[in-house]
């Protein structure tokens, strides 16, 4: 192929073509191959000059010492207002320095010397000449073949940004004998006459490689834009913030209804790249208008909340990671029999595999005792755990506290109007019950069953429960922050920025009412007798591991019987208790 392309360029020079476009002594061509299903692109590029052209260099040395610097001011200025089809190759008289040349008439065999062959350099090649230099001395041989076997000088020309000529060099090169023809120098070693084929990066003969995906491809290009967005917040208004935290958390939603699909989409908004759903149900006609990653093409085909939510994220972010996994989470209260321990023991090891895997686990489910084993799970491996839970109107956001094995529940006195809990002496979303969980679903029908609340409520408490863990995550104590709880009147309030993060205050729960439209913003410590996070409940499951689980699911007392939970009731002398209305009870 370079040979072809070489025999081209001589039919070419022999035409005259050359001669009225020395531009084409510049000549080359390129092989490439495109995959264009992953942006990648393979390049070879050739640069054709004859292989044999021999060319003894008989000294290197700058313009300076051939021109004063008015000259080479003088040629600059010359050759800005040069021909664009001439500036490649042209002629310089050493004493008519205003004079270019663009054809080779008046070079004769006895004033050669008086003339510089000029091409120009526009990379700034230094002591190595480019490759085309040849190609320069086959057009000079056919034309002038008296030229032949002279020491001519030879300008490699280097404009700089300035526009100077300061930076090029004289060669001094001895040409090749030309006795008949340029077909002779040429194709005298043989038919392979041609070379110029270009190394790669590896120095070798091969093609280069491009991959273009950063550029090109849609899918990165969408990404780089999310991340674009959230780059802007850092460089505006949070410095301090680290993005990369945020976007490499891998989060766990249990629950795939209208709670799981509103805390997806904020933590898409975050750049989350890890985002799992886990769920039991399918898609049914009341859910698309609420929970918005479904649609009603999912209603019709009852597709399973958990893969259809999952599919929702890749559709809007092709760059998410994102599976569902269909499976009932097992339950304090509801049985297990004989025909079903082992897939609810299958159920029972998936749960804590997806757990153990994941940075953050959400507890988004919609009853009370769907909650329990995730807590316990959560607590017990260290995770961030967010609960969120919903009212009719009222919604509750909690982060847990980490394993403390002491229970050893402190409060430090921080501030007249504040008191501090330190991250692993917080309490969980069971340490306030003084019941185990049962069947809350045991003789409801189908319509107590269904979560019923104003539809806001869930956009409110996911969005909070996003916030709240990005807030925890940029802590610098990550899942030990402490949580403060107002002590004093509002007066005495001077919450310093010691006591939060780089996105603010930490609090423990978050408790909205949206009939009013107000926070509270309650902090609890750990109770030693937890039916879910206490020392006695986790040492009993890191003992006896399903076994204590099984006895669990069956029974409702034993929890209660655990912790001591039946002995404080028994133990409570209800005969002294008095019910005083205020007015009595301030007199």
């Amino acid at each position: 192929m370079i040979n072809e392309e070489g025999r081209r360029f001589l039919e070419e020079l022999k035409s005259g073509k050359v001669l009225e476009k020395p531009y084409l002594m510049n000549f080359f061509f390129i092989l490439s191959f495109s995959d264009l299903k992953k942006f990648h692109f393979y390049y070879w590029f050739a640069y054709p000059v004859p292989h044999n052209l021999e060319i003894s260099v008989e000294g290197i040395s700058p313009i300076s010492e051939h021109f004063t610097e008015a000259e080479v001011a003088s040629l600059s200025t010359e050759y800005t207002r040069l021909d664009p089809h001439q500036k490649p190759y042209f002629l310089i008289h050493n004493k008519k320095l205003h004079t270019y040349h663009s054809k080779l008439s008046q070079v004769s065999e006895n004033n050669c010397q008086e003339y510089y062959f000029a091409f120009a350099d526009y990379i700034n090649s230094g002591q190595h000449p480019k490759s085309q230099i040849k190609n320069y001395i086959i057009f000079l041989l056919h034309h002038c073949p008296f030229l032949g076997g002279k020491t001519l000088n030879f300008l490699l020309f280097f404009l700089d940004r300035k526009l100077s000529c300061c930076q090029s060099l004289i060669y001094k090169l001895t040409l090749p004998q030309c006795n008949s023809t340029i077909d002779d120098i040429i194709y005298g070693g043989g038919d392979n006459a041609w070379a110029g084929w270009e190394k790669n990066e590896k120095n070798k003969f091969a093609p280069r490689f491009s991959n273009m995906r950063t550029t090109m491809d849609p899918q990165i290009l969408f990404e780089e834009s999310v991340d674009l967005n959230l780059k802007l917040m850092k460089w505006r208004l949070l410095p301090d913030i680290n993005l990369d935290k945020i976007k490499n958390a891998k989060c766990l939603l249990l629950g795939a209804g209208t709670l799981g699909c509103s805390v997806a989409r904020n933590l898409l908004g975050w750049g989350v790249r890890n985002i799992n759903f886990v769920d039991n149900s399918t898609v049914s006609y009341s859910n698309p208008v609420r929970q918005h990653l479904f649609t009603y093409e999912d209603a019709v085909k009852s597709k399973p909340k958990a893969e259809a939510a999952a599919e929702s994220l890749h559709k809007i972010f092709p760059s998410i990671n994102s599976q569902g996994h269909q499976f009932t989470i097992p339950m304090p209260g509801h049985n297990v029999g004989e025909s079903t321990v082992e897939s609810v023991k299958k159920s029972v090891e998936d749960l804590e595999k997806l757990i153990q895997e994941h940075d953050i686990v959400f507890l988004l489910t919609d009853s009370r005792e769907s909650r329990w084993l995730p807590t316990l799970l959560g607590i017990f491996h260290n995770k961030i755990v967010i609960n969120v839970a919903l009212g009719f109107d009222t919604y509750l956001i909690m982060r847990y506290g980490r394993k403390d094995i002491e229970d050893n529940v402190k409060e430090v006195q921080t501030h007249s109007a504040f008191k501090r809990i330190s991250g692993n002496e917080l309490g969980c979303y069971f340490c306030n019950d003084v019941t185990a969980p049962g069947n809350s679903l045991k003789d409801r029908t189908l319509d107590q069953q269904c979560t019923v609340t104003r539809p806001g409520v869930s956009s409110i408490a996911g969005a909070l429960s996003v916030e709240l863990t990005v807030s925890l995550l940029q802590h610098e104590e990550g899942i030990n922050a402490p949580a403060f709880y107002k002590t004093g009147p509002q007066h005495e309030m001077n919450f310093t920025d010691d006591q939060g993060g780089v996105l603010g205050i930490l609090p423990h729960s978050i408790r909205g009412f949206l009939s009013s439209f107000m926070h509270v913003l309650p902090a609890t410590p750990k109770y030693n007798q937890c039916i879910a996070c206490s020392s006695i409940v986790l040492e009993e499951y890191k003992a006896k591991g399903f076994a204590f689980l099984l006895e669990t699911f069956n029974s409702n007392n034993y929890l209660e019987n655990l912790t001591g939970l039946s002995k404080l009731f028994a133990d409570s002398n209800y005969a002294d208790v008095l019910e005083l209305s205020d007015e009595e009870w301030e007199n």
